[in-house]
């Protein structure tokens, strides 16, 4: 088993690595309210907008999480053509990510879930709503070949693939097929990472699911780890892949490869967690960028293990650096 020292090493070896995410562009915003009266149209807060802010969600939070930790990263995705795609592409671009494969559909809105937060001077400020917009109708026929072309132009030379599905429509079939083609045809490591529906993506290198993604996948209650291995196992064989990497919250990640090795990768930090939202991509940049580099999955996983943690004490979408993720290792 790599030790620490050893591990710490390793995160050099992520950085300028080319990766390719396709998937489901989010726009998480967050807006601030101060309260300041009781409407007299119904009882509900009247709030004073104080703020505004934008932050990469979905499939561009994997993608802002590969630049910060060094990766060169290509996004591709469809967005809107309104004010929360020009945040989002902003956001990427200051973090060095190439933008072009972002396809705009004016007859679509960029997908976004707006949260508000409301609060006073004598009051702690927390969430009272969320409002989520997107299109729930198909891609159109334009858009398709539109999207499939930007993944064409962005394939040769890629170290690495992932495709991030959140349930939006993106990942359509001919999208997965062309993405897991390409990634097995010139050997490059591939991971998918679909909330609702993995049963999907056969020929995949590499599957990223939570417990209860995975419980619900294979339709029975994970009650251990013996139960979550076993699962892993089936979904594995079933779709051919690599390995499949679940993650557990607290009780850390288990890794289950082709080969028959089952890895149990307990937690790195049992301090406060202040917001999970986000670690999953966390996750899955660092694993991709780890793979890409030659890494072997084992320590792609302990490292992601590592970068997840230092998420999920951060609140929101969190993205990690390199120097914060090697800098962590090296304490531990």
């Amino acid at each position: 088993m790599t030790n620490t020292q050893e591990l710490a090493a390793l995160v050099g070896r992520l950085q300028g690595r080319r990766i390719l995410v396709a998937g489901d562009i989010v726009a998480d915003v967050y807006i601030d309210g101060r309260i300041s009266r009781i409407s007299r149209e119904a009882p509900v807060l009247v709030l004073e907008q104080a703020g505004k802010t934008i932050i990469a969600g979905g499939a561009a939070n994997v993608v802002h999480n590969g630049a910060t930790l060094g990766g060169c990263v290509t996004a591709v995705g469809i967005v809107g053509k309104d004010a929360d795609a020009d945040g989002v592409r902003a956001i990427l671009a200051d973090a060095g990510v190439d933008t072009t494969g972002l396809v705009t559909d004016p007859t679509r809105p960029t997908i976004s879930k707006t949260r508000i937060i409301a609060g006073g001077r004598a009051t702690v400020s927390q969430q009272i709503v969320r409002l989520d917009n997107e299109s729930r109708e198909p891609l159109g026929r334009e858009t398709e070949a539109r999207l499939l072309h930007a993944i064409d132009a962005a394939l040769p030379g890629v170290d690495g693939i992932v495709l991030s599905d959140y349930g939006s429509g993106t990942i359509t079939d001919a999208v997965k097929e062309k993405l897991i083609r390409y990634a097995r045809k010139h050997d490059i490591p591939s991971i998918v990472d679909s909330r609702y529906d993995i049963h999907r993506f056969a020929g995949i290198g590499y599957v990223k699911q939570n417990d209860s993604e995975l419980a619900a996948a294979s339709g029975r209650r994970l009650k251990n780890a013996d139960d979550i291995i076993a699962a892993a196992k089936n979904l594995l064989l079933e779709l051919h892949a690599d390995g499949v990497l679940v993650t557990r919250g607290e009780l850390g990640m288990i890794l289950v490869e082709r080969t028959g090795a089952v890895h149990d990768i307990p937690v790195t930090d049992k301090s406060e967690v202040y917001d999970v939202s986000g670690a999953g991509d966390t996750c899955v940049a660092t694993v991709i960028l780890a793979l890409a580099s030659g890494i072997a999955p084992a320590d792609a996983a302990r490292l992601s293990n590592y970068a997840s943690g230092i998420a999920v004490r951060k609140l929101g979408t969190a993205t990690v650096s390199a120097e914060e993720l090697q800098r962590t290792i090296e304490r531990a």
